[in-house]
């Protein structure tokens, strides 16, 4: 499959690049991180404002979708700069209240597509937990046919990223929907944030690659650049190779998603392993090519270095996603 991508997503792409890098996002990840939630939000609020979490919500809800296309490219881009909240998951929701309509979907999707509903999800399952749910303005859980609003966002776990906050919600909660239409609806749900954090993984490795790309072009031994290693070579090479082959894998699932969630489960498990072994081996390379700096708090790589191993895991560990490749 060749693809590429048309003059409105390439300027869509750079401008919300624009955007984020005039955001100065690693300030507001320090904020987030700290419970300072006011910078984040007002960065959610301008991305809603560029149409970002538009592109899950049927336009029949005063969406743009859903364009899964489009969803991958911004969230290649959020990835890259690391903006925090529960992206992957507020989208998510768009096509989970989409497809339980009703009431719920009246109230809650003109606000996700306004930006001024900040939303997280739990898959189903035992152990799962919700991100960010202590900032979020609403937790949707699944108990079977049943659509429900968590009554709280419960115990705090512990997360590699502090600026990815993990909980257990409440048990019980007051249900919002109901029907056969909730179980399609919830496993369309997990195909799309599994969709969605392979992109913002995608993007995570791509920054981690740049900066380190740029560090040892500077960073000196035995006084000549480090870059300039043929071993520093040879690991900055396999860490694009591993990036550019998730590329047309994520680009590809887009494509089967757009014909429906239950016919791209497998392409979609196959973008989010290679996406999020590409970040996380673009995280070791980064940590590696850094040395001791790469550990400090004062360096901002250190927020995508945490951030690579959560995104490779969350909504499909590499092996979860290989088993359903091979299930078909």
């Amino acid at each position: 499959m060749r693809f590429l991508l048309d003059d409105e997503q390439r300027e869509f792409r750079r401008s919300l690049d624009a955007m984020l890098t005039a955001a100065d996002t690693p300030a507001v990840l320090r904020a987030w991180a700290a419970g300072d939630r006011a910078p984040g939000r007002a960065l959610w609020g301008r991305l809603a404002e560029a149409g970002v979490f538009a592109l899950a919500v049927p336009e029949a809800y005063g969406g743009l979708g859903p364009l899964p296309v489009e969803v991958a490219v911004a969230c290649v881009e959020l990835g890259r700069h690391a903006v925090p909240g529960p992206v992957a998951e507020t989208l998510a929701a768009g096509v989970l209240l989409g497809g339980a309509g009703g009431p719920a979907a009246a109230e809650w999707l003109p606000r996700i597509a306004a930006g001024t509903a900040v939303v997280s999800l739990v898959p189903e399952g035992p152990g799962s937990y919700a991100l960010d749910a202590d900032a979020a303005d609403a937790v949707f859980t699944v108990d079977g046919d049943e659509l429900r609003l968590a009554a709280g966002p419960g115990e705090p776990s512990a997360s590699a990223d502090p600026a990815r906050r993990l909980f257990r919600p409440e048990p019980g909660g007051a249900p919002v929907a109901e029907g056969p239409a909730i179980r399609a609806a919830a496993r369309a749900a997990e195909t799309w944030a599994s969709f969605a954090t392979a992109a913002l993984a995608l993007g995570c490795g791509e920054e981690l690659l740049r900066a380190t790309v740029a560090y040892v072009k500077q960073r000196t031994q035995f006084g000549v650049p480090v870059g300039s290693f043929q071993a520093v070579k040879h690991r900055l090479a396999d860490t694009l190779l591993g990036l550019e082959f998730a590329r047309p894998l994520l680009y590809g699932a887009a494509v089967e998603l757009a014909d429906g969630p239950a016919r791209a489960g497998a392409a979609v498990a196959a973008a989010k392993a290679t996406a999020g072994e590409a970040g996380y081996a673009a995280a070791r390379t980064a940590l590696q090519a850094h040395g001791a700096v790469g550990y400090t708090e004062e360096l901002d790589l250190a927020w995508w270095l945490r951030r690579a191993r959560p995104l490779r895991d969350a909504w499909g560990a590499p092996s979860a996603c290989r088993a359903r490749v091979l299930a078909g």
